[in-house]
């Protein structure tokens, strides 16, 4: 204490060219460091908050980009008749599927961010897993097609799904993070019971491909038809 005197005595005297300013030792200049650092993942550096616009353009970009290389994947039918499209026909099925679980996630990962004030640096992040579960798509589904609904692929797919969803999820979390309890958003997500059933019908539907493959692609069906409309929750919120 008497140190501290001394120096509110010194500062008030520029003769004696004394820095004024506080030093913060110990675990006061961590703490203050880690807040520092936690508030320049949050902002865009200039103390404005992050902006969510290179984020959906990123993600708009990338999915696009998906689509194209699985049209880019179709093999063009040698022939003229109905005969020549039979042996492409369970390629031609799995990219429609394939198409519309890349159009939900595109559909709905807009819908949440047009509900979302703010971003951070672990919604970057948690959006960068989601993006690279369904960068795999391309893969499972050419995969899947090529071998005629086999079993391992059939469940491959599935555990992609799988991950994709459970991305998703994370995703969604961490932006219900960065705002309030009572924010739109978490107003809008609530339970979320359809992202619980959908996460149930994968797991149920991956096993499930070794018994009957039919089986498991009427699940993957089931959740696509699930979520084609947008949910109407977020949907209300972003319209406020």
């Amino acid at each position: 204490m008497l140190y501290i005197a001394k120096m509110r005595i010194l500062c008030q005297y520029p003769a004696f060219q004394v820095p004024c300013r506080p030093t913060l030792v110990g675990d006061a200049h961590s703490q203050v460091r880690r807040h520092t650092i936690s508030w320049r993942m949050e902002t865009a550096g200039d103390g404005q908050p992050m902006s969510k616009g290179r984020l959906e353009a990123f993600s708009d970009g990338v999915i696009a980009i998906l689509i194209t290389i699985m049209v880019l994947e179709l093999r063009v039918p040698h022939g003229t008749g109905w005969d020549a499209l039979r042996p492409v026909v369970s390629t031609l099925l799995i990219y429609l599927l394939s198409f519309v679980f890349l159009g939900i996630y595109w559909n709905n990962h807009h819908h949440m961010l047009q509900a979302a004030d703010r971003i951070n640096g672990k919604v970057l992040w948690a959006n960068l897993h989601l993006l690279f579960w369904l960068s795999l798509i391309p893969f499972v589904t050419g995969w899947m097609g090529e071998n005629q609904f086999a079993p391992l692929p059939t469940a491959v797919y599935g555990g992609v799904l799988l991950l994709a969803a459970l991305a998703y999820t994370i995703l969604q979390a961490a932006i219900v993070a960065a705002h309030s309890a009572n924010s739109r958003l978490a107003e809008a997500v609530g339970n979320d019971v359809k992202g619980k059933v959908s996460l149930l019908a994968y797991v149920a539907a991956i096993p499930m491909a070794f018994v009957s493959q039919w089986i498991s692609i009427g699940l993957y069906v089931i959740v696509a038809l699930m979520w084609l409309v947008p949910d109407p929750r977020i949907e209300s919120k972003v319209g406020r």
